[in-house]
């Protein structure tokens, strides 16, 4: 048969074929002719879909080079420039003789740095399960 015959000629998936397919993708057999009914329906669904893809003439598409936006538009979008860093870069401060970045703490109204803490994680009792302690440690006996 010529290429276009083996195209169009549809191709029988026996449950033989089927169970094969299962058991190298360690998946379990249908329990029912019913359930390996469908599953051979889904699978010749699935490759009559494959089928019409690779059936779209693409002569005069440049391939990807990875899956993501690569129009204009997109490489812009996602292209950093400085003025999308400066917020970020305005919060740091120059610290140690090797001149490394540091994040700044924002102050807060009293004038202490300001951190985000979740409702009651920061002000539960510590040592209030502990059996046994000296001063703000617990102690921990062993042998």
């Amino acid at each position: 048969p010529s290429e276009k015959e083996k195209e169009e000629e549809p191709t029988k998936i026996t449950p033989q074929t089927l169970s094969h397919l299962l058991r190298l993708s360690a998946l379990p057999e249908p329990s029912t002719p019913a359930e390996s009914s469908a599953m051979l329906q889904t699978l010749h669904a699935q490759l009559h879909f494959v089928r019409d893809i690779q059936r779209v003439d693409t002569t005069g598409v440049e391939p990807l080079s990875s899956i993501r936006d690569e129009t204009p538009e997109g490489i812009r979008e996602a292209t950093v420039a400085l003025a999308t860093l400066q917020h970020a870069l305005a919060e740091e401060e120059v610290y140690g003789r090797c001149k490394r970045p540091r994040r700044m703490r924002s102050k807060g109204t009293g004038g202490g740095a300001v951190r985000k803490v979740e409702e009651g994680v920061e002000d539960w009792d510590v040592l209030g399960c502990a059996a046994e302690t000296v001063g703000r440690y617990f102690v921990v006996r062993s042998g």
